[in-house]
């Protein structure tokens, strides 16, 4: 692999937060009549107007909770943050990015790839719609031949041998029919599902290519200052994006490598 500063940055999909549109902690109600005591918890209104106060276990539980989520939260912002901050540089020229010369080479011919099967598919249906059509005009010229050889005596042998004539064309076309239908099916499924979801691999794998440079420039940046502890926490957080980069390269590269079996298999 090498870097560059430029070069065609796909468009990420719409990042997430882990667990859904952060919600106000509970603690934060408006409502101070219902705060319980120190040392109480939480208190449910009994019958009588008396409050039983809850178990401690069950706030701590629920403050535990809400730790989670905040780390989790922090540390989504913070990466949705370097991603849109390496896409952005990337674009301007500003910040180099991992190459795999060969890689992308093969994944550029699988999209121009998937566009041709595309175009394919649709005149094919173009062409069975159209032939169908032919075929209904075939039959009824056949079933007007017949009609034409009983009305007609003296013209009743050539009436009958055009009739016979659409008969047998009409029935190798109801076979083209079948093979055109088989066809397109087998097309459909391997542009539409097996090349369709190699292509999300490819998505998947230029959004991890992106984290993994936005971890990479800042690991460069700490240790262009020298050694420090967040060079310690950027060096570590660099080799989880980029185990989790390599690993999907991997499998990229078998999704390929079987969905060229596949083809070849349906050329035949």
């Amino acid at each position: 692999m090498a870097a560059q500063g430029e070069g065609n940055i796909a468009t990420p999909n719409t990042l997430q937060s882990p667990f859904g549109n952060p919600q106000p902690p509970s603690s934060y109600s408006s409502s101070s009549h219902n705060m319980a005591p120190s040392g109480y918890g939480n208190q449910q209104q009994q019958p009588g107007g008396y409050n039983a106060p809850q178990p401690q276990g069950t706030q701590l539980v629920k403050g535990a909770d809400a730790g989670v989520k905040l780390e989790a939260l922090k540390k989504w912002t913070m990466s949705t943050y370097k991603y849109t901050k390496q896409m952005v540089s990337e674009k301007m020229g500003r910040r180099t990015r991992t190459v795999d010369t060969e890689l992308e080479k093969h994944i550029q011919g699988l999209k121009e790839m998937q566009l041709r099967y595309t175009n394919l598919l649709k005149l094919s249906k173009q062409f069975q719609s159209q032939f169908q059509n032919i075929l209904v005009t075939q039959k009824l010229m056949g079933e007007a031949f017949n009609e034409l050889a009983v009305k007609s005596p003296d013209l009743q042998e050539e009436f009958s041998q055009n009739a016979e004539l659409q008969k047998v064309v009409s029935k190798n076309g109801d076979a083209l029919i079948s093979a055109l239908t088989f066809f397109n099916e087998n097309l459909w499924t391997l542009s539409t599902k097996t090349i369709e979801d190699t292509i999300q691999t490819i998505r998947d794998y230029e959004n991890c290519r992106i984290e993994y440079d936005a971890y990479r420039t800042d690991l460069e940046a700490h240790e262009a200052v020298g050694q420090s502890m967040k060079t310690e926490q950027a060096r570590k957080e660099f080799n989880e994006h980029k185990e989790k980069f390599e690993s999907l390269r991997n499998n990229l590269q078998i999704k390929m490598k079987f969905l060229e079996e596949n083809k070849v298999g349906f050329g035949r």
